[in-house]
């Protein structure tokens, strides 16, 4: 009983950790499930569209033939991230195992979760330089996921999460090329980072006990690729790019703690190490710039993620091996923008997009309140001299509520197995403000 029973309480924390690095960013108010766009100030002006056909380095995100053909150029950026969410519990229970057939209670605390989503700050930069006359080299440094989410030790929803944290720093290596004299190719390598701390509460047997926790941190290593394409015929204006980005299998190695568990769970404290296994999307992304007149330049885009990648976790321990299916679905988002030229030096930018949540209706749990959302952007550029230009933008994300329906199990395959089932109803929105600049050498 103790080795199944602690086999089933850890599995239910890792799993709890895999969980958490895949929902924290889902739960920010700004992107779809855990996909962060926000990796340019440029990008965010205009709604994200046109990027995968813009160039220089501050492109490189959505594809690595934008420095083919550019000058020597450095880009950086800052993106806070301001949400306004809530989370409203309508009637979420905790069945224990009272025998004969069990107790169904309240789960109990604070009915309505104000502001679970913290706060963040988003990094990004890089730069490129050519190499003769027909190849480029560049470095990008993004932050995909980086987030953090927290309820409080009383809130309704502490048995899926008290406190996640996400960061992560995707590393891209790139080359590219002039193909032709209208097309240019890139591909780049990506070295990903990945930290990861959970914390949540587990329940105890005893009707009205106190709360059991369990906590848990993870980071890992891993690589993905992105290859790219940008046609500019010579006789025509438009400017068309085409991009894909792998999937990439994330590996984490952490600790897994468990302690304030009494009676016949006190066997199932513990301080162990675990491993979680999950995949992110790969993103296939096509889209064109053209400019309609001297200043007016016109920007639309569509994205394919193949969040269907995210089909399960598999949690590993000394114990033994746990699958969790989580059935997301692939989504296509489309956005439309343009750019302005109002003076020489004096470029304004709007833009929006729809982004659809690859959550499923059934199975949305209260970390990942996620839904469909509208975009709304809007930004521009100062060209301070030949070499400095200075960026702005702001973001307002629109979400348009979901519903939480989810079911968490604890001791799962004991006789101590209790059970969690979430309901609950979530709004948020968000505002987004950024800067940067690029540096032409």
């Amino acid at each position: 009983m103790r080795t199944r029973m602690r086999l089933a309480v850890s599995s239910a924390l890792v799993t709890g950790l895999a969980g958490a690095v895949i929902s924290v960013a889902a739960t920010s108010a700004h992107a779809a499930a855990f996909g962060l766009q926000e990796q340019s100030t440029r990008a965010i002006g205009r709604a994200f569209s046109g990027e995968v056909a813009d160039t220089g380095p501050e492109s490189l995100w959505w594809n690595p033939a934008s420095i083919a053909g550019s000058p020597a150029e450095a880009y950086g950026s800052v993106t806070g991230i301001f949400p306004n969410s809530s989370v409203t519990d309508t009637g979420s229970t905790l069945t224990l195992p009272v025998p004969p057939a069990g107790l169904t209670v309240p789960v109990g605390g604070r009915s309505k979760a104000d502001n679970p989503i913290l706060e963040g700050v988003v990094p990004a930069g890089g730069f490129s330089t050519p190499i003769g006359d027909r190849f480029a080299a560049g470095l990008s440094i993004a932050a995909p996921y980086d987030f953090v989410t927290k309820y409080g030790a009383s809130s309704f929803a502490r048995y899926e999460g008290l406190k996640t944290r996400l960061n992560t720093a995707d590393i891209q290596l790139t080359g590219a090329m002039k193909a032709a004299p209208w097309l240019d190719l890139g591909a780049g390598l990506d070295v990903v980072y990945t930290s990861a701390n959970l914390e949540n509460a587990s329940p105890n047997l005893a009707p009205g006990a106190p709360d059991g926790f369990s906590g848990v941190h993870g980071d890992g290593w891993n690589l993905g690729w992105n290859v790219g394409a940008q046609f500019h015929p010579a006789d025509a204006k438009w400017r068309v790019g085409l991009s894909y980005r792998s999937a990439v299998v994330h590996e984490l190695s952490g600790d897994v703690l468990v302690s304030g568990l009494g009676g016949p769970l006190a066997a199932a404290n513990m301080s162990t190490h675990g491993t979680a296994k999950f995949t992110t999307p790969w993103i296939a992304t096509i889209g064109a710039r053209y400019p309609l007149t001297d200043k007016l330049t016109l920007n639309a885009q569509v994205q394919r993620s193949g969040w269907s990648e995210f089909k399960d976790i598999t949690i590993n321990l000394a114990g033994g091996a746990e699958v969790i299916p989580q059935n997301y679905k692939d989504t296509t988002s489309v956005a439309f923008g343009g750019d302005y030229a109002l003076t020489p030096a004096v470029t304004l930018r709007a833009g929006a997009q729809f982004d659809p949540t690859p959550t499923p209706d059934v199975g949305r749990t209260v970390r990942v309140p996620d839904s469909n959302r509208w975009l709304i952007n809007a930004g521009g550029e100062l060209h301070l001299n030949s070499h400095l230009t200075l960026e702005g933008a702001v973001e307002y994300v629109d979400f348009r509520g979901s519903r939480v329906n989810s079911q968490t199990a604890f001791y799962q395959g004991t006789a101590a197995e209790s059970v969690a089932d979430y309901s609950a109803d979530a709004s948020a929105n968000a505002v987004v403000v950024s800067g940067g600049a690029r540096w032409r050498f």
